[in-house]
């Protein structure tokens, strides 16, 4: 019997089964992606791909404590699954008292649809799609613009049971769209990329018009020094900024000193204003077209996340509030260990608060300053300030007297997501957005513009 040919709920039951643990939690994840992929305004491949992931989580009680032991394997057969159970079994026998340890999750309802057959994607996601992103290349084609890039979706249903009597179900959709227009000797290059659930939300023939633009004011350049300019993040440069403040925001971390969040002199942050602009960062399982999880779903143990978690609900939860400090990521474990309160993991990101200026309002507002596109090759220089440093990308321009002039060379930045709230001065209309350097980890994110009025671009960089 293949992993195509057994239901995952039945290899859900059988594997809780086969446990002989005191405790046990099965997740069992079935995955479909549908892709494309172009270059020189030519469609180059397609693809369907199916697969499976088993993860199994015992837990052994003892004497000091209860243990945990977690394996996953892909591809899992119904031959397979004994000696997957025995290996997260002997695994939790090995090791020790595991520090998040906590009674298993009771109590949430089931999922009705738990015994029904995955949801899957395939090639007709893009059926819309595929004809408008033909008409993009003709007409790019007719402009003098290449266009390259892909688009990918991948349906996620994860099913979690537990020996506590758990049994639930996610359907998660999750769409990517990435281009790049380029000028046919190469100079000249503007990306835009958009977050989706089912591709019909997104107009390739209006983003090639926006990237012509893009090129049309890149064929005027003007070199600029490193220093520090007034400048107009567009929503994805905030959301992957954002994204690294969250995934940096764990309360245990804080109360240690560790982070960003923490107090010198001891404690947390918690309280203090961090933005003059009434700003509210929050997630929420429900939000409208970014739909995520509404349990927790850990397949590891972390200070943010933990596999006695599972099952648990996941509420809204405002993490910044009209610009004060909120909220910190806790796990039950790490909640009674801050006394701090239980705020599982976030699966979307929502920056609200702002005004309701455009992007391109916003430029028109702006006596001098630089817009960026995106930002990528993100890397923590200190955790203690959340220092990050990166590069712009594929388009920084100058702006004048509310007009873009021409495009300017790109830079290295030196910035910490933190402070770069504290010295917003503007923020425009929230907007879904594609994090450019996250999107293979995080994708649902809505972010306005802000405006910076002293970014800092440390040095000048020869990248495109």
């Amino acid at each position: 019997m293949t992993s195509n040919r057994t239901k995952p709920h039945e290899i859900v039951e059988r594997a809780l089964e086969l446990s002989t643990a005191d405790g046990c939690i099965v997740i069992a994840d079935e995955e479909s992606t549908a892709n494309l992929r172009w270059a020189g305004n030519t469609l180059t491949t397609n693809g369907v791909t199916r697969g499976r992931t088993l993860t199994v989580i015992a837990t052994v009680d003892g004497r000091e404590g209860t243990a945990s032991g977690v394996v996953s394997r892909a591809a899992v057969t119904a031959n397979d699954l004994e000696p997957l159970v025995r290996a997260a079994e002997a695994a939790a026998r090995d090791a020790g008292p595991a520090e998040d340890a906590q009674p298993l999750v009771t109590g949430t309802p089931a999922s009705p649809d738990f015994a029904d057959a995955p949801a899957e994607t395939s090639s007709s996601v893009f059926a819309d799609f595929a004809p408008a992103l033909g008409e993009a290349f003709a007409r790019a084609r007719a402009g003098g613009r290449e266009l390259y890039g892909f688009a990918n979706h991948e349906l996620v249903s994860t099913y979690v049971g537990t020996s506590t009597g758990l049994r639930l179900r996610h359907d998660q959709p999750n769409g990517t769209l990435e281009l790049n227009a380029k000028s046919p000797d190469r100079q000249r290059s503007a990306w835009a990329g958009r977050g989706t659930r089912d591709f019909k939300d997104v107009d390739p023939l209006a983003l090639d018009a926006e990237l012509a633009v893009r090129l049309g004011w890149a064929a005027r350049r003007h070199d600029l020094p490193a220093g520090r300019y007034e400048t107009l993040l567009p929503p994805t440069a905030v959301a992957d900024l954002l994204i690294y403040q969250m995934w940096s925001a764990a309360a245990r971390d804080a109360v240690e000193g560790r982070t960003v969040f923490s107090k010198p002199g001891g404690g947390t942050r918690l309280g203090e204003r961090l933005s003059r602009l009434p700003l509210t960062l929050r997630s929420d399982p429900n939000a409208p077209g970014l739909e995520s999880a509404p349990f927790v779903i850990a397949h590891s143990s972390g200070d943010d996340a933990s596999v006695f978690d599972n099952g648990l609900p996941v509420p809204a939860t405002d993490w910044i509030k009209d610009g004060e400090l909120a909220r910190l990521a806790t796990t039950r474990h790490t909640a009674a260990l801050t006394g701090m309160p239980l705020s599982p993991g976030f699966g979307n990101l929502v920056l609200d608060g702002g005004g309701e200026k455009s992007l391109e309002e916003m430029v028109a507002g702006t006596q001098r300053g630089l817009l960026l596109t995106c930002l990528w090759y993100i890397r923590e220089v200190d955790p203690a300030t959340l220092l990050l440093t990166g590069l712009t990308r594929d388009g920084v321009y100058l702006v004048e007297d509310g007009e873009v002039v021409g495009e300017v060379n790109n830079f290295r930045f030196n910035e910490s997501p933190v402070d770069l709230l504290s010295r917003a001065s503007e923020a425009g209309r929230t907007e879904k957005t594609l994090p450019r350097e996250w999107s293979d980890w995080f994708t649902r994110a809505a972010m306005p513009a802000l405006r910076i009025p002293d970014f800092n671009m440390s040095s000048v960089s020869k990248g495109v």
